[in-house]
């Protein structure tokens, strides 16, 4: 009985960090970087741009694109992280918001794990400092029973700290960063101390304004970060990119194996998308109603992974229309109220006349059957 080599920790895990997964191009661009670096930056703002963007290092080793979209508002991200300000990306979601925040972070410091995660739920001690209370009970106040969030970490080691879904947090939490973001200290008023923030140190949060629960930032708040809105992909040609480029990512993350002929069902997951969001198709002939959800580039990755995987374990190991249409059903169809109608007259008056599309018809049809 033959057994498996055991898997390196880098193949181990579901999903590396982005500093892990993509070491070898960050380790070329800093050996071949001569250029000005900022305090404790990894690399300098513009081979952190060229890890974003791709291109190539100095001894010739391809860097991969990783944001495929305007190339001057990631050099307007990198330089406002180069300044005493922090970084606030904006957009509808599936914009690449999480995505670009965490290869920013991954390229400057070499960390991207210095998270916090926006919920309803998330507390003050969760944005500023925790006690381990047996510690508390046991000693007293102390900087041994401090408990540090990551941002407190990232205040001391001048690291990049990422918030996700800023706005989800309650609005009087949000604030607690105002006194960081301007005076880059945060006390800790039980041990009259305070931590201040080391030079490299700097925020990059992420927001939306289409999530429901959206608690909007403050205007103080809002004045300590310089804001980049990332746009929905200008054509369909880059979201087809982005999608296809994602799903081969995911597909060799997760071991699908490997599906042929996907490019003819991602032009078309992306097409049904971008019709519905705009109200118009491509050809701007005929309006269409837009359902509640959002059809992001994020929506269509998820829609042919999932088509991939069908057809890998269920299929005949091509991606087909039948597998794909579950997907942009449920992707489609929010809320059940309204979007059904808004998806069969889509299917009625747009999927069926179309020219080479009878299968994907008939694929949702019998889905509604």
């Amino acid at each position: 009985m033959t057994t498996m080599p055991p898997l390196e920790p880098a193949q181990a895990v579901l999903r590396p960090h982005a500093e892990d997964s993509f070491a070898r191009e960050l380790d070329a661009l800093a050996k071949g970087d001569d250029r000005p670096r900022p305090p404790r930056w990894n690399l300098s703002p513009w081979a952190v741009t060229t890890y974003l963007l791709g291109g190539a290092a100095a001894d010739g080793t391809e860097i991969t694109t990783k944001y495929i979209g305007p190339r001057r508002l990631i050099e307007v991200a990198v330089a406002t992280l180069a300044t005493d300000r922090a970084l606030l990306l904006l957009g509808v979601p599936g914009t690449a918001k999480s995505w670009v925040s965490e290869h920013l972070a991954a390229a400057i410091s070499g960390d991207s794990t210095l998270l916090v995660q926006g919920t309803a739920g998330t507390a003050e001690e969760t944005m500023r400092y925790g006690w381990n209370y047996a510690q508390l009970l046991a000693h007293g106040p102390s900087r041994d029973a401090l408990v540090p969030s990551p941002l407190m970490t990232a205040m001391s080691a001048g690291k990049v700290a990422r918030i996700e879904e800023l706005t989800r947090i309650p609005a009087d939490v949000q604030d607690t960063l105002i006194t960081i973001l301007s005076e880059k200290t945060l006390p800790i008023p039980e041990l009259g101390d305070e931590v201040q923030a080391v030079k490299g140190f700097t925020v990059i949060a992420t927001a939306n304004d289409r999530d429901r629960g959206v608690n909007d930032l403050s205007s103080a708040l809002r004045r300590r970060f310089n804001t980049v809105v990332l746009p929905l992909p200008a054509s369909t040609e880059d979201e087809v990119r982005i999608v296809a480029q994602r799903v081969r990512a995911l597909g060799r993350a997760l071991e699908l194996p490997d599906v042929p002929a996907a490019a003819e069902e991602i032009r078309r997951v992306v097409t049904v998308f971008r019709e519905l969001r705009s109200g118009v198709t491509e050809d701007g002939r005929t309006k269409v109603k837009s359902p509640t959800g959002t059809l992001s580039p994020a929506e269509a990755i998820s829609v042919i992974t999932g088509g991939v995987s069908l057809a890998a374990y269920f299929g005949d190991g091509t991606l087909r229309p039948h597998d794909v249409a579950g997907g942009i059903l449920g992707a489609v169809v929010k809320d059940p109220s309204t979007d059904p109608v808004v998806w069969r007259e889509y299917l009625e008056t747009v999927v069926k006349p179309r020219e080479g599309w009878t299968a994907f018809y008939e694929a949702c049809r019998e889905l509604e059957a």
